[in-house]
């Protein structure tokens, strides 16, 4: 299905009836991920499954997004399909966009599944990477550098960028940089809704001490650690649909 928000054409799944479900998928993914998740729930609820712009069949934001901006296209997405007080299954970066709406609007229950939000720690390389960059960037507005400007910093960008960095458009590439570096950690006290974390033991890219930080900060949170890497949900799922059906298990018998 598709929904045009602000100009932006959305292709987004709706299956079920019942309570809303919301899922969020993470950075380069999109709702293809969570089939086996919309499946599992829709015998219980109707759950939504969105490509967030710039990724899957949904357009691009027209210039650099960050979290703030995602959460308010989930939010006119949902005034528009009449959805209220949503459960929100949120991964990597769906996970920072949920705790970002879950902070502002009303949500029944939310599920952070490897989630980002907590600005990483970096190491020394990362810096001299970053500031070269820069420093290049600069001296290439001296006279006579400019035109090698692009040529040049398009082959830095390749070689000190992240995979994900490297494999998006510039104003997808602006946006990652604008969402990692965004630290969410100060909403996390605020969010009053019951919140389950489900993690991966492995995971190298939102570890798992970023779990244990999440569950201190939240109000009304439980963890649940799988022996899996960044994409749990994918790795271990029938373990995971056996965490996430009983968490859930009032909401869905209350149909």
């Amino acid at each position: 299905m598709n929904i045009t928000i602000d100009n932006l054409q959305i292709h987004y799944s709706v299956k079920g009836e019942g309570q809303d479900v919301v899922l969020l998928h993470g950075w380069g993914a999109e709702l293809g991920t969570f089939h086996r998740i919309q499946e599992n729930l829709s015998r219980f609820f109707r759950v939504y499954a969105i490509d967030l712009p710039g990724f899957g069949l949904s357009s691009e934001p027209p210039v650099p997004w960050g979290v703030e901006e995602y959460t308010q296209f989930v939010r006119k997405f949902f005034e528009q399909l009449g959805i209220s007080s949503p459960i929100l299954v949120g991964h990597s970066n769906g996970g920072r966009i949920s705790i970002q709406y879950a902070s502002q609007y009303p949500v029944k229950k939310m599920i952070l599944v490897n989630s980002a939000g907590i600005k990483p720690k970096r190491k020394p390389q990362y810096y001299v990477k970053v500031y070269t960059y820069k420093l290049v960037k600069h001296v290439l507005r001296l006279p006579g550098l400019h035109l090698y400007r692009d040529r040049i910093l398009t082959y830095m960008k390749g070689r000190v960028g992240s995979e994900d960095y490297k494999n998006v458009s510039g104003v997808m590439q602006q946006t990652l940089v604008r969402v990692v570096n965004t630290d969410l950690r100060h909403l996390l006290p605020g969010i009053r809704c019951s919140t389950l974390l489900i993690w991966g033991q492995h995971d190298t890219a939102t570890p798992i001490a970023d779990a244990k930080l999440m569950e201190s900060l939240l109000p009304d949170a439980g963890l649940a650690v799988l022996n899996a890497g960044h994409f749990s949900y994918l790795e271990r799922p029938q373990e995971f649909e056996i965490i996430v059906n009983k968490f859930l298990e009032n909401e869905r018998n209350n149909q």
